[in-house]
Protein backbone atom coordinates (compact mmCIF):
# COMPACT_ATOMS: atom_id res chain seq x y z
CA UNK A 1 0.00 0.00 0.00
CA UNK A 2 2.89 2.32 0.89
CA UNK A 3 1.44 4.02 3.95
CA UNK A 4 2.00 3.60 7.15
CA UNK A 5 -1.08 1.75 9.81
CA UNK A 6 -2.24 4.98 10.94
CA UNK A 7 -2.43 6.35 7.09
CA UNK A 8 -3.89 3.26 6.46
CA UNK A 9 -6.25 3.25 8.87
CA UNK A 10 -7.58 6.73 8.36
CA UNK A 11 -7.98 6.50 4.42
CA UNK A 12 -10.13 3.67 5.56
CA UNK A 13 -11.64 5.31 8.12
CA UNK A 14 -12.75 7.99 5.36
CA UNK A 15 -13.91 5.90 2.73
CA UNK A 16 -15.61 4.07 4.91
CA UNK A 17 -17.78 6.74 6.71
CA UNK A 18 -19.15 7.99 3.14
CA UNK A 19 -20.50 4.37 2.53
CA UNK A 20 -21.82 4.34 6.00
CA UNK A 21 -23.58 7.59 4.84
CA UNK A 22 -24.22 6.42 1.19
CA UNK A 23 -26.21 3.28 3.06
CA UNK A 24 -27.92 5.75 5.61
CA UNK A 25 -28.94 7.90 2.84
CA UNK A 26 -30.29 4.54 0.93
CA UNK A 27 -32.33 3.49 3.64
CA UNK A 28 -33.70 6.83 5.39
CA UNK A 29 -32.01 6.20 8.28
CA UNK A 30 -29.97 7.51 10.88
CA UNK A 31 -26.91 5.98 11.28
CA UNK A 32 -24.09 8.39 11.70
CA UNK A 33 -23.89 11.55 14.57
CA UNK A 34 -21.41 14.08 13.34
CA UNK A 35 -20.92 15.13 16.84
CA UNK A 36 -17.03 15.78 16.32
CA UNK A 37 -14.52 13.65 17.98
CA UNK A 38 -12.17 15.42 20.25
CA UNK A 39 -8.53 13.80 20.79
CA UNK A 40 -7.57 14.78 24.72
CA UNK A 41 -3.82 14.47 25.44
CA UNK A 42 -0.90 16.25 27.85
CA UNK A 43 1.57 18.35 25.62
CA UNK A 44 4.15 16.50 23.69
CA UNK A 45 2.07 13.62 23.56
CA UNK A 46 3.75 11.26 21.12
CA UNK A 47 0.32 9.26 20.20
CA UNK A 48 -1.35 12.99 20.14
CA UNK A 49 1.81 14.01 17.90
CA UNK A 50 1.88 10.85 15.60
CA UNK A 51 -2.32 11.46 14.96
CA UNK A 52 -1.88 14.84 14.19
CA UNK A 53 0.90 14.39 11.65
CA UNK A 54 -1.46 11.60 9.70
CA UNK A 55 -4.14 14.07 9.62
CA UNK A 56 -2.43 16.54 8.21
CA UNK A 57 -0.98 14.40 5.67
CA UNK A 58 -3.86 12.77 4.78
CA UNK A 59 -5.67 16.50 5.03
CA UNK A 60 -8.28 15.28 7.09
CA UNK A 61 -10.52 18.68 8.72
CA UNK A 62 -8.87 19.43 12.34
CA UNK A 63 -8.67 21.85 14.75
CA UNK A 64 -5.36 22.35 17.30
CA UNK A 65 -6.67 23.45 20.49
CA UNK A 66 -5.36 24.41 23.85
CA UNK A 67 -6.05 24.60 27.46
CA UNK A 68 -7.53 28.43 26.97
CA UNK A 69 -9.85 27.46 23.72
CA UNK A 70 -10.98 24.38 25.40
CA UNK A 71 -12.08 26.08 28.39
CA UNK A 72 -13.76 28.54 26.48
CA UNK A 73 -15.72 26.31 23.93
CA UNK A 74 -16.67 23.77 26.67
CA UNK A 75 -16.86 25.18 30.15
CA UNK A 76 -18.85 22.28 31.54
CA UNK A 77 -15.46 19.96 31.08
CA UNK A 78 -12.01 20.58 33.40
CA UNK A 79 -9.58 20.96 31.57
CA UNK A 80 -6.19 21.31 32.87
CA UNK A 81 -3.25 23.21 32.17
CA UNK A 82 -1.04 20.95 30.14
CA UNK A 83 -3.84 20.07 28.52
CA UNK A 84 -4.23 19.97 24.42
CA UNK A 85 -6.11 18.54 21.92
CA UNK A 86 -7.01 17.75 18.36
CA UNK A 87 -10.70 18.50 17.10
CA UNK A 88 -11.93 16.44 14.13
CA UNK A 89 -15.40 18.54 13.31
CA UNK A 90 -16.29 16.17 10.60
CA UNK A 91 -16.17 12.78 12.63
CA UNK A 92 -18.79 11.72 15.09
CA UNK A 93 -20.65 8.32 16.18
CA UNK A 94 -21.51 5.93 14.11
CA UNK A 95 -24.96 3.45 16.04
CA UNK A 96 -23.39 0.27 15.71
CA UNK A 97 -26.09 -2.10 16.14
CA UNK A 98 -28.78 0.40 14.03
CA UNK A 99 -26.25 0.46 11.27
CA UNK A 100 -25.46 -3.45 10.84
CA UNK A 101 -29.21 -4.22 11.15
CA UNK A 102 -29.70 -1.60 8.31
CA UNK A 103 -26.93 -2.78 6.37
CA UNK A 104 -28.27 -6.59 6.37
CA UNK A 105 -31.75 -5.11 5.01
CA UNK A 106 -29.87 -3.37 2.17
CA UNK A 107 -27.89 -6.86 1.31
CA UNK A 108 -31.01 -8.68 1.73
CA UNK A 109 -32.73 -6.14 -0.63
CA UNK A 110 -30.31 -6.85 -3.14
CA UNK A 111 -30.30 -10.26 -3.45
CA UNK A 112 -27.64 -11.64 -0.60
CA UNK A 113 -29.07 -15.00 1.19
CA UNK A 114 -28.68 -14.04 4.83
CA UNK A 115 -28.53 -17.15 7.02
CA UNK A 116 -28.44 -17.15 10.85
CA UNK A 117 -26.27 -19.73 12.33
CA UNK A 118 -23.36 -21.13 13.56
CA UNK A 119 -20.82 -22.45 11.65
CA UNK A 120 -17.74 -25.36 12.66
CA UNK A 121 -14.93 -25.23 11.67
CA UNK A 122 -14.12 -26.13 8.40
CA UNK A 123 -12.62 -29.64 7.35
CA UNK A 124 -11.39 -29.73 3.59
CA UNK A 125 -9.75 -32.42 1.41
CA UNK A 126 -6.25 -31.86 -0.53
CA UNK A 127 -6.29 -28.48 1.20
CA UNK A 128 -9.58 -27.34 -0.04
CA UNK A 129 -12.90 -26.79 1.60
CA UNK A 130 -16.29 -27.45 -0.45
CA UNK A 131 -18.68 -26.83 2.02
CA UNK A 132 -19.21 -25.21 5.99
CA UNK A 133 -21.71 -26.76 8.27
CA UNK A 134 -23.70 -25.42 10.58
CA UNK A 135 -23.81 -26.76 14.29
CA UNK A 136 -27.84 -26.87 13.20
CA UNK A 137 -27.15 -29.46 10.73
CA UNK A 138 -26.79 -27.57 7.43
CA UNK A 139 -24.49 -27.12 4.61
CA UNK A 140 -23.24 -24.20 2.89
CA UNK A 141 -21.38 -24.90 -0.46
CA UNK A 142 -19.10 -21.68 -2.02
CA UNK A 143 -15.91 -21.10 -3.81
CA UNK A 144 -14.29 -19.33 -1.20
CA UNK A 145 -15.27 -18.94 2.52
CA UNK A 146 -14.60 -15.53 4.33
CA UNK A 147 -14.27 -16.36 8.15
CA UNK A 148 -14.69 -12.87 9.67
CA UNK A 149 -16.56 -13.93 13.15
CA UNK A 150 -14.92 -11.24 15.63
CA UNK A 151 -14.11 -12.55 19.54
CA UNK A 152 -15.69 -15.90 17.99
CA UNK A 153 -12.75 -16.42 15.22
CA UNK A 154 -10.09 -17.85 17.80
CA UNK A 155 -12.65 -20.63 19.14
CA UNK A 156 -13.37 -21.70 15.43
CA UNK A 157 -9.72 -21.91 15.19
CA UNK A 158 -7.87 -22.42 18.32
CA UNK A 159 -4.93 -23.85 17.34
CA UNK A 160 -4.37 -21.21 14.84
CA UNK A 161 -5.39 -17.90 16.68
CA UNK A 162 -6.05 -19.25 20.06
CA UNK A 163 -3.01 -17.54 21.30
CA UNK A 164 -2.93 -14.66 18.12
CA UNK A 165 -6.05 -12.83 18.58
CA UNK A 166 -6.63 -11.74 22.11
CA UNK A 167 -10.52 -11.48 23.31
CA UNK A 168 -10.87 -8.82 26.60
CA UNK A 169 -13.98 -8.03 28.77
CA UNK A 170 -14.81 -4.36 28.41
CA UNK A 171 -17.41 -2.94 30.38
CA UNK A 172 -19.93 0.39 29.07
CA UNK A 173 -21.36 2.69 30.93
CA UNK A 174 -24.22 5.41 30.93
CA UNK A 175 -24.99 7.86 33.38
CA UNK A 176 -28.12 9.74 33.44
CA UNK A 177 -27.91 13.57 32.79
CA UNK A 178 -29.47 16.67 35.14
CA UNK A 179 -33.07 16.85 34.23
CA UNK A 180 -33.36 19.69 31.51
CA UNK A 181 -29.50 20.38 31.64
CA UNK A 182 -28.66 20.03 27.74
CA UNK A 183 -24.48 20.68 28.08
CA UNK A 184 -24.13 16.74 27.94
CA UNK A 185 -25.80 16.12 24.65
CA UNK A 186 -24.51 15.46 21.51
CA UNK A 187 -25.19 18.69 20.31
CA UNK A 188 -22.79 20.57 22.88
CA UNK A 189 -20.11 18.16 23.42
CA UNK A 190 -18.09 16.12 20.98
CA UNK A 191 -17.53 12.49 21.03
CA UNK A 192 -14.02 12.46 23.16
CA UNK A 193 -11.09 10.33 23.87
CA UNK A 194 -8.03 10.75 26.81
CA UNK A 195 -5.11 8.98 25.73
CA UNK A 196 -3.24 8.94 28.77
CA UNK A 197 -6.44 7.78 30.96
CA UNK A 198 -7.18 5.22 28.18
CA UNK A 199 -10.81 6.63 28.84
CA UNK A 200 -13.08 7.26 26.43
CA UNK A 201 -16.99 8.57 25.92
CA UNK A 202 -19.83 9.65 24.04
CA UNK A 203 -22.39 12.82 24.75
CA UNK A 204 -26.23 11.88 25.28
CA UNK A 205 -27.56 10.43 21.91
CA UNK A 206 -31.17 9.87 21.76
CA UNK A 207 -31.34 10.03 25.78
CA UNK A 208 -29.28 7.08 26.26
CA UNK A 209 -27.10 8.27 28.78
CA UNK A 210 -23.53 10.23 28.96
CA UNK A 211 -21.46 7.13 28.04
CA UNK A 212 -17.88 6.18 29.17
CA UNK A 213 -15.82 3.11 28.61
CA UNK A 214 -12.08 2.44 29.93
CA UNK A 215 -10.03 1.77 26.69
CA UNK A 216 -7.45 -0.43 28.13
CA UNK A 217 -7.64 -4.27 27.49
CA UNK A 218 -9.82 -5.80 29.74
CA UNK A 219 -9.37 -9.45 31.14
CA UNK A 220 -9.63 -12.19 28.88
CA UNK A 221 -13.39 -12.68 27.89
CA UNK A 222 -14.89 -16.22 26.22
CA UNK A 223 -17.88 -14.34 24.75
CA UNK A 224 -20.42 -17.93 24.69
CA UNK A 225 -19.87 -17.93 29.02
CA UNK A 226 -18.67 -14.94 30.44
CA UNK A 227 -20.74 -12.90 32.48
CA UNK A 228 -22.83 -9.77 31.00
CA UNK A 229 -22.79 -8.06 33.98
CA UNK A 230 -21.25 -4.59 34.22
CA UNK A 231 -19.54 -2.81 37.31
CA UNK A 232 -16.14 -3.53 37.91
CA UNK A 233 -14.87 -0.28 36.35
CA UNK A 234 -17.45 2.10 37.72
CA UNK A 235 -15.65 3.37 40.52
CA UNK A 236 -12.61 4.46 38.38
CA UNK A 237 -15.21 5.62 35.93
CA UNK A 238 -16.90 7.76 38.57
CA UNK A 239 -13.32 9.24 39.82
CA UNK A 240 -13.41 10.38 36.27
CA UNK A 241 -16.58 12.14 36.00
CA UNK A 242 -16.05 13.83 39.21
CA UNK A 243 -12.25 15.21 37.93
CA UNK A 244 -13.40 16.05 34.03
CA UNK A 245 -17.24 16.37 34.35
CA UNK A 246 -18.09 17.44 38.00
CA UNK A 247 -21.58 18.04 36.96
CA UNK A 248 -21.70 14.36 36.67
CA UNK A 249 -19.71 12.88 39.85
CA UNK A 250 -22.97 11.91 41.79
CA UNK A 251 -24.80 11.03 38.44
CA UNK A 252 -26.70 7.93 37.87
CA UNK A 253 -25.99 4.54 36.29
CA UNK A 254 -29.00 4.20 33.81
CA UNK A 255 -27.55 1.20 31.62
CA UNK A 256 -24.50 -0.80 31.29
CA UNK A 257 -23.55 -3.15 29.19
CA UNK A 258 -20.36 -5.81 28.55
CA UNK A 259 -18.41 -5.99 25.11
CA UNK A 260 -15.64 -7.57 23.95
CA UNK A 261 -12.17 -6.38 22.01
CA UNK A 262 -10.76 -8.46 19.75
CA UNK A 263 -7.39 -7.85 19.02
CA UNK A 264 -4.00 -9.22 17.36
CA UNK A 265 -1.19 -8.62 19.14
CA UNK A 266 -0.18 -5.57 17.77
CA UNK A 267 -3.77 -4.25 17.09
CA UNK A 268 -3.50 -4.36 13.20
CA UNK A 269 -6.23 -6.23 11.49
CA UNK A 270 -5.80 -9.90 10.34
CA UNK A 271 -6.56 -10.34 6.53
CA UNK A 272 -4.80 -13.43 5.32
CA UNK A 273 -5.75 -16.75 3.66
CA UNK A 274 -5.92 -19.70 5.94
CA UNK A 275 -2.28 -21.63 5.87
CA UNK A 276 -3.95 -24.68 5.17
CA UNK A 277 -6.83 -23.91 2.90
CA UNK A 278 -6.52 -22.10 -0.16
CA UNK A 279 -10.40 -21.13 -0.43
CA UNK A 280 -10.26 -19.92 2.98
CA UNK A 281 -9.71 -16.33 4.31
CA UNK A 282 -9.40 -15.32 8.07
CA UNK A 283 -10.69 -11.67 8.85
CA UNK A 284 -10.76 -10.54 12.09
CA UNK A 285 -9.39 -8.76 14.93
CA UNK A 286 -10.34 -5.35 14.57
CA UNK A 287 -12.50 -5.16 17.37
CA UNK A 288 -15.22 -1.76 16.94
CA UNK A 289 -12.56 -0.18 14.90
CA UNK A 290 -13.21 -3.78 12.54
CA UNK A 291 -16.86 -2.31 12.23
CA UNK A 292 -16.05 1.52 11.61
CA UNK A 293 -13.82 0.43 8.69
CA UNK A 294 -15.91 -2.19 7.52
CA UNK A 295 -16.69 -0.94 4.16
CA UNK A 296 -13.02 -0.18 3.48
CA UNK A 297 -11.91 -3.63 4.74
CA UNK A 298 -14.58 -5.83 2.68
CA UNK A 299 -13.66 -4.17 -0.49
CA UNK A 300 -9.76 -4.90 0.35
CA UNK A 301 -10.15 -8.56 1.08
CA UNK A 302 -12.86 -8.55 -1.64
CA UNK A 303 -10.25 -7.31 -4.19
CA UNK A 304 -7.39 -9.76 -2.90
CA UNK A 305 -9.95 -12.72 -3.27
CA UNK A 306 -11.06 -11.93 -6.31
CA UNK A 307 -7.86 -10.82 -7.82
CA UNK A 308 -5.49 -13.29 -6.39
CA UNK A 309 -3.25 -10.85 -4.78
CA UNK A 310 -1.24 -10.91 -1.61
CA UNK A 311 -2.20 -9.09 1.30
CA UNK A 312 -0.30 -5.86 2.91
CA UNK A 313 2.47 -7.69 4.96
CA UNK A 314 1.16 -5.87 8.18
CA UNK A 315 -2.12 -7.60 8.02
CA UNK A 316 -0.40 -11.16 7.65
CA UNK A 317 -1.04 -14.44 9.56
CA UNK A 318 2.55 -14.20 10.20
CA UNK A 319 3.38 -10.77 11.55
CA UNK A 320 0.64 -11.99 14.72
CA UNK A 321 2.54 -12.73 17.53
CA UNK A 322 1.41 -14.51 20.67
CA UNK A 323 1.76 -11.46 23.05
CA UNK A 324 -0.29 -8.46 23.81
CA UNK A 325 1.62 -5.07 22.82
CA UNK A 326 -0.68 -2.74 20.83
CA UNK A 327 1.03 -0.06 18.92
CA UNK A 328 -2.44 0.32 16.56
CA UNK A 329 -4.97 2.37 18.22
Amino acid sequence: MGYGAEEIYTRWSLDSLQQWKALAERSSSTLFHQTGVLWLARAADPLAAATLATLERVGVAHERLVQPQLAARWPQVVFDAGDSAILEPHSGVLMARRAVRVLVGDLVGRGVRYLPAAARPPAAADGRVDSIETLDGRTCRGATFVFACGPWLPALFPDLLGDRIFTSRQEVLYFGCPAGDLRFTSAALPAWIEFGAEIYGVPDIDGRGFKVSVDRHGPTFDPETGSRVAGETLPEARAYLARRFPALAGAPLVAAEVCQYENTSNGDFLIDRHPAFDNVWLVGGGSGHGFKHGPAVGEYAARLILEGAAPDDRFRLAAKQPVQQRTVF
